[in-house]
């Protein structure tokens, strides 16, 4: 299975180390890179994470604590899950969908909670 890793960049060494893992497991992994600050370096990143998302055949959301919120999911975030909603890709939270504003929407997209189970992406 063909799986593209999302999440704050915050958690660039989590995503790295949990790549690893799932490649251990023999799932084919892609994941963000650290980009540019600029904003054209920024657009660019966002293009190329994009290509990644379409080629997998689900996403995987790292969605850690971060600023005292427990499971968060920021704007980048949530916009890589509306195109991977709108490709019809399964989408997999690694931990329960956070109490933000935009949690409807986080709902609407059907998310799969697997608590840190990796054996329930399937």
């Amino acid at each position: 299975m063909k799986l593209t890793l999302c999440g704050s960049i915050a958690f660039h060494h989590e995503i790295e180390a949990v790549a690893k893992t799932l490649e251990s497991l023999g799932y084919e992994v892609r994941f963000p890179q650290i980009e540019d600050k600029s904003i054209d370096g920024k657009e660019q990143a966002i293009r190329i994470h994009f290509e990644k998302i379409e080629w997998s055949d689900a996403v995987l959301i790292l969605n850690y604590e971060k600023n005292s919120i427990p499971g968060y999911i920021g704007g980048n975030t949530l916009v890589e899950m509306g195109l991977a909603f709108y490709l019809r890709k399964p989408i997999y939270l690694l931990h329960n969908i956070p109490e933000i504003g935009y949690k409807e929407e986080i709902l609407g997209m059907k998310p799969r909670v697997i608590d840190g189970d990796f054996g329930k992406i399937i």
